[in-house]
């Protein structure tokens, strides 16, 4: 008979015993959730802003939020840096037609189609938004409850992207990023959603 074989060092190894902690995967989960609070929690505010203007109603934008932070925390290994704001804006946005074509009827998700809407800013030759334009001026004097009004009379497109620059303060690229859409459009439908909320708080009494 041969010689009997010595056990390798991975079979004297001790094992892990069931029920036992992982302690590696417990510090994954550590630095996990140190993570997400540094890049989600932050933003919170802005988030819960952003859901209340695209879904129009505070109970469903935390609904929508909390969503949203489910799905950051899952997607956090693959987060890879950068604008920290930017990227759960991203996830909140998305999170939020989620949840409205789900919750809500169809009728009410309708938003007109875009290609129309950027036509229709053309048409009437905006150019790139003047920060410091009489628009601003009018609008900054106005009152707030009029301003809410008002951006949320504005058609979808123009009131998202409104929003996302005066209110979320994304820059312009960010925002074309998120929407996938071309900056000169950004650009355009802003011109465009700030020229309509200037109109209609002209007419306020």
């Amino acid at each position: 008979m041969g010689k009997a074989r010595s056990p390798s060092p991975r079979e004297t190894a001790r094992p892990i015993l069931s029920g036992v902690p992982d302690h590696g995967a417990i510090l994954n989960e550590k630095a996990l959730a140190e993570r997400f609070n540094e890049v989600v929690l932050p933003h919170l505010g802005d988030a819960l802003a952003l859901a209340r203007w695209l879904t129009g109603n505070a109970t469903d934008a935390e609904d929508v939020v909390q969503d949203a932070c489910i799905k950051a925390h899952a997607g956090m290994p693959g987060y890879a840096g950068g604008n920290a704001r930017a990227w759960l804006l991203t996830i909140v946005r998305n999170t939020s037609y989620s949840w409205m074509a789900r919750h809500r009827p169809r009728g009410m998700m309708a938003v007109g189609d875009l290609g129309d809407l950027d036509d229709i800013a053309a048409a009437h030759g905006t150019s790139l938004p003047d920060e410091d334009g009489p628009e601003a001026s009018l609008i900054a004097r106005a009152d707030t409850a009029a301003v809410e009004a008002a951006i949320a009379a504005l058609p979808h497109p123009f009131r998202e992207t409104l929003v996302l620059r005066d209110i979320n303060g994304l820059s312009y690229r960010e925002i074309a990023a998120m929407l996938d859409v071309p900056m000169g459009t950004v650009m355009s439908r802003l011109a465009r959603a700030r020229g309509l909320l200037a109109s209609e708080l002209g007419r306020a009494p």
